[in-house]
């Protein structure tokens, strides 16, 4: 990919990345498993991005976490705060929004090519 494309494709999903976690953490997960229930979705996201989205969300108060140490390997479990949700609904609506907006947008795109076409 082009470096210029690659920019703005960053730019696009690093938004849509903190909608995606926030929607899968009404149960607790911890890292890995989150990274596959993305993956599984279709949303790729590297561990170094993930990590430190974790820690911003939960510094924000937007995901609380605990320690699970009753197995061998202890897991840092994260999940969706009260006000993470109260915020999640927003965002999640501002999406739905945003989208339908765009769709519209991009929808008149391909009319206009298509009326351009009948004056030529």
């Amino acid at each position: 990919m082009e470096p210029l494309m690659e920019s703005f494709t960053t730019e696009l999903r690093r938004g849509t990345l903190t909608l995606a976690v926030l929607s899968q953490l009404r149960t607790p997960q911890y890292g890995y498993s989150l990274v596959q229930r993305l993956e599984k979705a279709g949303v790729a996201i590297e561990q170094s991005t993930l990590y430190p989205l974790l820690r911003r969300l939960e510094k924000q108060e937007l995901l609380t976490s605990s320690w699970d140490t009753t197995e061998s390997r202890p897991r840092k479990y994260y999940v969706i705060s009260e006000y993470g949700s109260n915020i999640y609904e927003q965002l999640k609506k501002e999406w739905e929004t945003m989208t339908a907006e765009l769709k519209t947008l991009l929808e008149g795109d391909e009319n206009d090519e298509t009326d351009c076409s009948l004056y030529i």
